[in-house]
């Protein structure tokens, strides 16, 4: 049934003059105020205006190609190569029905249904002859997804003084409370895969910590809710609590890209040790093995006609649509 694997990415700037009209992309439409945009673009000027997403996605490529039965295409979102220009490349090219993993293992608008509606956008640039493209399952749960972030939960909490009173802290993307609502055909599903996920990765680590689910990287403005609370908010709270190191957990990410290693290398980090609490950031899957075979694996469920579906349905998270700013 398939002649194709198409990776699609958020995408991201990777020369400093890129870095502006990449945001511009990224924020079009969304009512982001001028000073967290100003800021943002100062955190890539920072890495010499190059995020590090492209090339993982290079590697991650790479990595996923090497005795693959399925030539690998990648389209990003927002940054070059646009998924449009790869869905013509595709089409020239004699594809004809590809499978799509994107980078992002969860539901809800932002995190699978706006991808869905850029690769109708796509193929409707395109016209007729556009390939039919059909997206893989979310992965929350997988396996190749929850193993390594459970391997790099221990190997960070190898780094902290023994004895102390820890904490294990899991991060994701913050998205409005309106969006969060609108997740999924019954709402909350975003929360409710991430909270899943925080187990079965707490679980799969062995270390018994106690933990919890909090948020980062808000972009809206102040007067929109968002969830809550921010990384940096809750650090003070277990502070005050007697807690004294934390190992803080990004499984709302598959790769150390930006929004990664500026809000917890930087942010995060700089607010600990300003608290006077030891800190270990754990890594993420990127182009371990395990989540190689991880995409295998999903394309394998997909040709084989027993993948586990979405528990999505038409129009699902489109709510969410209107409540990005």
């Amino acid at each position: 049934m398939y002649d194709a694997l198409l990776l699609v990415s958020f995408g991201g700037p990777e020369h400093p003059d890129d870095v502006l009209p990449f945001l511009a992309n990224v924020t079009r439409g969304r009512n982001v105020p001028p000073e967290r945009l100003a800021a943002v673009a100062e955190h890539y000027q920072h890495f010499g205006g190059v995020s590090p997403i492209n090339q993982q996605c290079r590697e991650l490529i790479a990595a996923i190609d090497r005795d693959f039965d399925l030539p690998v295409y990648w389209g990003n979102r927002n940054w070059h190569p646009l998924l449009a220009d790869t869905v013509s490349q595709m089409r020239d090219d004699g594809v004809r029905h590809a499978l799509a993993f994107v980078t992002s293992a969860y539901g809800g608008y932002s995190a699978c249904r706006q991808y869905l509606e850029d690769i109708a956008a796509a193929r409707a640039a395109i016209g007729p002859s556009a390939p039919m493209i059909d997206k893989l399952r979310h992965f929350h749960d997988h396996p190749g997804f929850v193993e390594p972030h459970a391997d790099a939960v221990r190997a960070a909490a190898a780094k902290l003084p023994a004895g102390g009173n820890l904490r294990l802290v899991f991060t994701a993307h913050s998205i409005p409370t309106s969006m969060a609502a609108s997740a999924g055909p019954e709402g909350g599903l975003y929360e409710a895969q991430l909270l899943q996920t925080a187990a079965l990765v707490s679980e799969a680590s062995g270390l018994d910590l106690p933990w919890d689910l909090v948020w980062q990287s808000r972009s809206g403005p102040p007067h929109v809710p968002w969830l809550e609370p921010d990384v940096n908010d809750h650090l003070e709270a277990l502070r005050d609590k007697g807690v004294t190191g934390v190992v803080v957990s990004p499984i709302g990410f598959v790769s150390d890209h930006l929004e990664v290693i500026w809000d917890l290398d930087n942010e995060a980090a700089g607010t600990a040790k300003r608290l006077g609490l030891d800190y270990a950031r754990a890594g993420t899957p990127g182009t371990d093995p395990r989540f190689v075979q991880m995409v295998r694996d999903l394309v394998a469920e997909r040709v084989s006609g027993v993948a586990r579906p979405d528990p999505c349905s038409a129009g699902c998270c489109s709510l969410g649509k209107g409540t990005r700013s």
